[in-house]
């Protein structure tokens, strides 16, 4: 695992190079140029990255430099080792992973890869993207780059490359947060230890507040050790400029019983205790994306929910994730049916297979998906921010005929600023332009 601040470049750093992360870099190079690699896999977060795809770099070779860092002179030129790329894209597909090399937008090497690149100077290559896929499938990926090497009888290496945390100080790029130190000391722990499990199973939420770049990187490469103990050495950590460097060698050991196995057990443990404790607007919720997604039809009103929910009315918004990441989310400001109950079945639905940001929910899905559903106050205008709070009130911006709405006590929304920032964005109102704010309270029900 190698961080990539250009900083540790000489001429980039101009005198700021990081040097106890350099050194580490430099070990692990000199160790990687020892075991003379045919193919060197790089893992990088700021290559072409999708929300539902991996995006496997297209092409015979690529060139890349440090010019967007002040330093043209130091360039890159590098072969793709394209029978590898595309045995993984095979063994992928066949199981159910959406990986290949659609989409290529920027040719060029990031510094994701440039960074490594410069110390390890390598010529034949394959390289990886990170995506907005859940952690399961990066672990899943990484075992597809294992089985492709052996397909292949290739010797190869691979680096996850990323950084930790960018959130350490009040002067780092993401700011400080709270989670940033916690975070990066948790998965030095894990690296240290060798908890797999602990590493895989870091709340989604978490991870977002602690705004890294390196840890799906960390994923995939600990996937490609499946049914194998790993020999982990941290070889550096820092934390200089706010944003945290961490250093680590991997080496396979022994066969062990399949970390995979554990992680799907466990999922499906948590879900069926989730489901053991969910309210009857959640279990409406899911009843009735289970009834669209396996018949196309709609759920038929059930005739023992509680009078509430027959009776009253109100706007629902429903939520819908997957392995912690959302995978639908719809609903309605104010009252659009005759019942609670029949909001729920109509925003249900919709989530599942009309946001358009994702693709409809599958009945493969069904039994690892989590529900919420949340049940608006009716909104009221306010005269300025400081009538907001983040947790306690959603907010509603109007401009004309363009509104944006964003729900209370959302992960990675700490201020009133960011809040209305993003709604603003959702709704196409330009920061300097005139709007309106309404403030609407909810019960959210798990």
């Amino acid at each position: 695992m190698i961080p990539h601040p250009p900083l540790v470049v000489p001429g980039v750093g101009k005198g700021e190079e990081i040097p106890n992360t350099r050194r580490a870099i430099e070990k692990i190079a000199a160790e990687i140029k020892q075991q003379n690699p045919e193919t060197v896999v790089i893992i990088s977060p700021h290559s072409v990255c999708y929300s539902d795809y991996f995006h496997i770099a297209p092409g015979i070779r690529t060139e890349g430099d440090f010019g967007r860092f002040g330093v043209k002179h130091i360039k890159f030129s590098v072969d793709y080792d394209q029978e590898f790329a595309q045995t993984i894209s095979k063994i992928a597909a066949v199981k159910g992973l959406s990986a290949g090399f659609l989409g290529e937008r920027e040719p060029a090497l990031d510094h994701g890869v440039t960074v490594p690149l410069y110390f390890i100077k390598h010529k034949n290559i394959v390289r990886i993207s990170v995506s907005g896929l859940s952690v399961l499938d990066h672990y899943r990926l990484g075992m597809c780059i294992a089985e492709a090497g052996k397909q292949l009888e290739r010797n190869f290496v691979i680096i996850a490359s990323g950084d930790m945390s960018h959130s350490l100080n009040s002067d780092a790029p993401g700011g400080f947060t709270k989670e940033g130190a916690e975070f990066d000391n948790l998965v030095r722990r894990c690296v240290e230890s060798g908890d797999w499990q602990k590493l895989m199973q870091i709340n989604p939420e978490f991870i977002e507040n602690a705004a890294e770049c390196g840890y799906r990187s960390l994923v995939m490469l600990v996937g490609a050790f499946e049914g194998q103990s790993i020999k982990s050495n941290v070889l550096n950590y820092e934390g200089p400029y706010g944003v945290g460097y961490l250093t680590a060698s991997f080496e396979s050991g022994g066969k062990i019983e399949s970390l995979l196995q554990q992680l799907i057990n466990n999922r499906e443990q948590t879900i069926k205790q989730i489901r053991s404790q969910e309210s009857d607007y959640v279990r409406l919720a899911r009843q009735s994306v289970e009834c669209f997604v396996c018949s196309g039809e709609l759920l038929t009103v059930p005739t023992d929910l509680p009078q509430q929910l027959l009776t009253s009315r109100a706007g629902v918004f429903v939520s819908i994730k997957k392995d912690g990441n959302l995978r639908g989310c719809i609903g309605t400001t104010s009252p659009t049916e005759s019942s609670l109950a029949t909001e729920i079945i109509q925003n249900s639905v919709s989530a599942c297979s009309r946001d358009t940001r994702f693709e409809p929910v599958e009945k493969e899905e069904l039994p690892n998906l989590v529900y919420s559903v949340d049940v608006l106050f009716p909104p009221e205008l306010i005269k300025n921010k400081s009538q907001l709070d983040v947790n306690r009130y959603g907010v509603i911006v109007r401009s004309g005929r363009r509104s944006g709405l964003l729900l209370p006590a959302l992960s990675g929304v700490n201020t009133v600023d960011e809040q209305l920032g993003i709604a603003l964005r959702k709704a196409g109102i330009g920061p300097d332009e005139p709007y309106q704010v309404e403030r609407f309270e909810v019960v959210r029900h798990q």
